[in-house]
């Protein structure tokens, strides 16, 4: 809230509450209005039917501020009744921001180029005089991403992934270097289901928050990949005044994090929370801060410190302890909530060279999109939001799947967590295949994806 105070000697600009943060030059265009209006110098009559932001450059020039589109989102997308006006109205931004604001639907975004327009906007008498609404150019472009048939064989990983986009599964790909673990995280944003609408926005206000959106990425699924050296805050957000990290930029998108075991322990350790939950909180001593967070997080690893382990050239000479060593570098915690290991074998020269074009991601996706929307249909949600209630209602095997899985948890120790991430596994391969049951064949290729590194 702003506050003014004009006298014949001074204008005092109250920014009130004093103890929230106030950054960047956002407030400098109703700074300038409010100060305009309190000293008659332009009417104020129809200031309240605005919201305005923007940040002055010496010559009255508007710039255009980060989180523009989380702006306009955030005070359109209120569902209480005392809020329920407020989303029809009308936001005076800079100009570069029009774009993205008006992908709100429900906010009539007006841009202006300097505080001049502003104030003639206000003073006009004639419609010509005053700022014209901005209607975006319909998004007629499909999203692009890279295609799946680039990559040879690996039919296996493959068939895993599509298990993974078809109920929102996390994964974790184990295999030698060179067998295509990067190339297959980097196509699996193609084969997800399109994104809403609300999802776009929901994606695309978190990024404004950085300057990293633009128009020509509506729809377009997030796909983040920080370096193994990424510190906790850049990972989970974080900062004096609290900034999202790569797993809200990556939010309803992917977040793939090559050579897992080379990240600082402590560092993977933040990703439990929001891995289960959606989001994350940041605590300061002054303020909290709530971020979005729901990611798909795609992982890959070498089974080995070399990196050939059970390669086919035999080429691995690393002792037990060091293997051991090395995959202990991931809890068991963290690990018990990846839904699936994929394990992503090596291709000999000749192998490679007979190897056809594999299907193209347009085919994938069309099977994961009619999957996703039986589960749409029957419960409101991907398979791996169910909770635990919901996987009794619906995520039950038949009697020879249940021995099967019952015979799997004791062999395997696997965790009440573990049991319920293969039954949520096994409905989505049974909704790939477009039957109601889940039988024994899908708990089968359920526990496949859920064959541990190591047992604790």
């Amino acid at each position: 809230m702003i506050h003014f105070v004009n006298t014949t000697l001074s204008t005092t600009v109250n920014l009130a509450p004093a103890d929230l943060p106030k950054e960047s030059g956002r407030f400098d265009l109703p700074i300038a209005l409010g100060i305009l209006a309190a000293s008659d110098q332009m009417p104020g009559g129809e200031l309240d039917q605005y919201e305005f932001a923007g940040e002055l450059s010496l010559s009255g020039k508007l710039r255009p501020i980060r989180g523009a589109l989380a702006m306009t989102f955030a005070m359109t997308s209120s569902s209480t009744a005392s809020n329920s006006q407020r989303s029809q109205r009308a936001f005076i931004l800079p100009r570069d921001n029009a774009d993205e604001a008006a992908l709100v639907t429900d906010a009539a975004i007006f841009p202006a180029d300097s505080l001049l327009q502003v104030c003639a906007h206000f003073s006009a008498h004639e419609s010509s005089g005053r700022l014209v609404r901005h209607i975006p150019a319909p998004q007629t472009h499909a999203p692009r991403y890279p295609d799946f048939n680039d990559v040879k064989g690996q039919l296996q990983a493959k068939r895993a992934l599509e298990v993974a986009a078809a109920g929102n599964h996390s994964a974790l790909l184990v295999g030698p270097p060179g067998t295509g673990k990067s190339m297959l995280a980097s196509r699996f944003p193609g084969i997800l289901p399109p994104m809403t609408d609300r999802e776009a926005l929901e994606s695309a206000a978190v990024q404004s928050l950085t300057s990293g959106f633009s128009s020509k990425q509506w729809k377009v699924r997030p796909y983040r990949s920080p370096h193994h050296t990424a510190s906790g805050i850049a990972l989970v957000g974080g900062g004096g005044t609290p900034r999202p990290g790569e797993i809200s930029l990556a939010h309803r998108g992917v977040l793939f994090l090559d050579e897992l075991p080379e990240f600082d322990r402590r560092v993977l350790e933040v990703l439990r929370e929001p891995l289960e939950s959606g989001h994350i909180t940041i605590s300061r001593a002054a303020r909290q801060a709530d971020f979005p967070a729901c990611f798909q997080l795609i992982a890959a690893m070498n089974p080995c410190p070399c990196g050939y382990l059970g390669h086919a050239s035999n080429k691995c000479r690393c002792t037990p302890d060091n293997i051991a060593r090395y995959q202990d570098k991931i809890s068991g915690p963290l690990l018990d909530r990846i839904d699936m290991q994929i394990q992503v074998g090596s291709l000999s020269h000749d192998e490679l060279q007979r190897q056809a074009d594999g299907e193209p991601s347009a085919i994938i996706a069309n099977r994961v999109e009619q999957a996703y929307a039986r589960q749409l249909t029957r419960q409101g949600k991907a398979n791996q939001a169910l909770s635990t209630n919901e996987i009794d209602a619906f995520c039950k095997p038949d009697t020879a799947g249940e021995k099967l899985l019952q015979t799997a948890m004791t062999h395997l120790n696997w965790s009440a967590r573990g049991y319920h991430r293969v039954l949520k596994v096994a409905r989505t391969i049974a909704d790939l295949a477009g039957v109601k049951d889940i039988a024994k064949a899908h708990v089968a290729e359920a526990i496949q994806y859920r064959r541990a590194l190591r047992e604790k």
